[in-house]
C-alpha cells in the first residue's frame, strides 16, 4: 500500500539554532521540510517547492517577514498557501500587523515546537483537510481522502489516482481558479515533467465519471473551464 504523501513545510528563519530545532522537531512529526534564511530565498522557494504551509520569522535579512508575506499573498501561486508568522514582538500592533497583512497566525518567541506543530495541524484541517485525511464535502459530493473514495448523492464514483488527485485539490477551495501547472504539481508531483494539456485529458475523465450516474441518468457538471487560466469547482452544486 502506497504510502499518504508527507505534509510539506517550509521554514524562514535567520537564526540557525531556532532552524534547527524547529528542522528536527517537524521531522520527527513526519513533516517534509524545507528551509530558508532570509526573506527573498523563501520567496523563491515557495513558488518552486509550492509548500503546504510556511513558518516565517518576522526579522529576517533580505526581506523581512512582513515584506515576504505581502508578497506571497499577492502572488497567485502562493497566495492561499498559509503562514504562521515568528516574532518575539509580542505587543498587540505587532501581533495585529501580521495578521492583516495575511498571516494565518502569529506565535510570540519563546514557544515550544510542539505547540508549533498543533498550530500547524489545526490550520491544516481548515485549509488543506486532504492532507490530514478529514472528509471534504461540497454540495452532494464527499471526498474521503484515506480511503480515496469519492461519492455523489450517496453513490461511489470510481476514479483513477490522477483524476481523484485533481478533484481533491479542486474541492479544497471551491471557486478558486487553478492552473494546469498547478493541478499537474498536485497530482503528479512537483518537479514531474508533464505537458500540460495531460490535465485536459484527465478532466475530461473525470467530468464523466462525476456526471454518469449508475441508473444512467446525468448529474450536472461541477467543473467550471475558466479561459486562459485554468479550472475550477463550481461554487453552485448542480444536481
Amino acid at each position: 500500500m502506497k504510502n499518504k504523501p508527507k505534509v510539506k513545510v517550509l521554514i524562514a528563519d535567520d537564526e540557525p539554532n531556532q532552524l534547527e530545532l524547529l528542522r528536527y522537531n517537524l521531522k520527527q512529526a513526519d513533516f517534509n521540510v524545507i528551509s530558508c534564511e532570509n526573506g527573498e530565498d523563501t520567496i523563491i522557494n515557495a513558488e518552486d517547492y509550492l509548500p503546504d504551509i510556511i513558518i516565517l520569522d518576522w526579522m529576517m535579512p533580505v526581506l523581512s517577514g512582513i515584506e515576504v508575506c505581502r508578497e506571497l499573498r499577492s502572488k497567485s501561486s502562493t497566495r492561499h498557501i498559509p503562514i504562521i508568522m515568528l516574532s518575539a514582538r509580542g505587543e498587540e500592533g505587532d501581533r495585529t500587523l501580521g495578521l492583516d497583512i495575511g498571516a494565518d497566525d502569529y506565535i510570540t518567541k519563546p514557544f515550544s515546537p510542539k505547540e508549533l506543530i498543533s498550530r500547524i495541524r489545526a490550520i491544516l484541517r481548515r485549509a488543506k483537510p486532504s492532507i490530514v485525511n478529514e472528509v471534504i464535502e461540497h454540495g452532494n459530493l464527499k471526498l474521503y481522502p484515506g480511503k480515496k473514495l469519492v461519492e455523489r448523492d450517496g453513490i461511489a464514483i470510481s476514479l483513477g489516482p490522477k483524476e481523484f488527485n485533481i478533484l481533491s485539490t479542486l474541492m479544497e477551495r471551491p471557486g478558486q481558479v487553478y492552473s494546469r501547472s498547478q493541478l499537474l504539481d498536485n497530482a503528479w508531483g512537483h518537479g514531474v515533467f508533464v505537458e500540460d494539456r495531460t490535465v485536459d485529458v484527465h478532466i475530461g475523465r473525470l467530468r464523466k465519471a462525476l456526471q454518469k450516474q449508475s441508473n444512467g441518468r446525468n448529474w450536472g457538471d461541477v467543473i467550471r473551464t475558466v479561459r486562459s487560466s485554468g479550472y475550477a469547482l463550481a461554487l453552485s452544486d448542480h444536481n
